[in-house]
């Protein structure tokens, strides 16, 4: 089964621990929702680290790959292409650099106005190296950054002009940004560990973690977490 796509971000208030491995079993779990590639970006207290690949998550991940990604704030994603190809290039987290910050963006659904925005967006400069609609969304976002400096209203720029379904989340430093699509068509719900709070597709990979569901993200809604909080 194809599910298109599922997304976790982890945030723990314990700034020594490595949410790398936990995100691994939280995308195993969400396997379901997409066989093609997989990825995980974490924030290590100074860059966001991502190593993403094609394939499934046992694959694309080993002891020594994780290891690698160390931070006590991450996000992860497993895909089934619906905008843009089959390819490594179109693999998420995708991270986008711009002065001297950056975001990492995963999604799950479709932006029905995806080449309209990108369109606008390339008329005003911007160079993509993608074809995702998740790249619009990221690009999006860069953009409110640089004139407001302000992820909360950055993630409802996306949300004011991206038409479709979807559940995204963005990892900006040691906070987890998640937003649901004002119709709520696509799945997410928030849960909690005793040091972590984990943001997900679906409740499985909550479970996954020993965690305990707390409620699902409303339509519309958008949930931050920064150092578990």
């Amino acid at each position: 089964m194809q599910d298109k796509c599922g997304v976790v971000g982890i945030s723990s208030e314990d700034p020594c621990r490595n949410v790398a491995k936990s995100i691994y079993y939280a995308l195993y779990a969400l396997q379901h929702r997409g066989q093609e590639s997989a990825g995980i970006s974490v924030y290590d207290g100074k860059v966001v680290r991502t190593h993403k690949a094609m394939g499934l998550v046992a694959e694309v991940f080993n002891n020594s790959r994780i290891g690698a990604l160390e931070g006590p704030t991450g996000i992860g994603h497993v895909r089934y292409s619906t905008t843009g190809e089959s390819a490594i290039k179109n693999s998420q987290p995708i991270l986008v650099k711009y002065k001297d910050s950056s975001v990492a963006i995963a999604h799950n659904g479709n932006l029905v106005n995806a080449g309209k925005l990108k369109e606008e967006l390339e008329a005003e400069g911007e160079v993509f190296h993608s074809t995702s609609d998740t790249e619009v969304m990221a690009r999006l976002f860069v953009r409110a950054m640089l004139e407001r400096e302000d992820p909360v209203e950055a993630v409802r720029t996306i949300m004011r002009k991206a038409v479709g379904s979807y559940s995204v989340v963005l990892l900006m430093g040691n906070t987890v940004i998640a937003a649901r699509d004002p119709l709520g068509i696509k799945p997410l719900c928030v849960g909690k560990t005793d040091s972590d709070v984990i943001i997900a597709s679906e409740s499985v990979a909550i479970d996954t973690l020993n965690g305990t569901l707390v409620r699902d993200v409303r339509p519309g809604e958008m949930v931050i977490a920064r150092d578990g909080d």
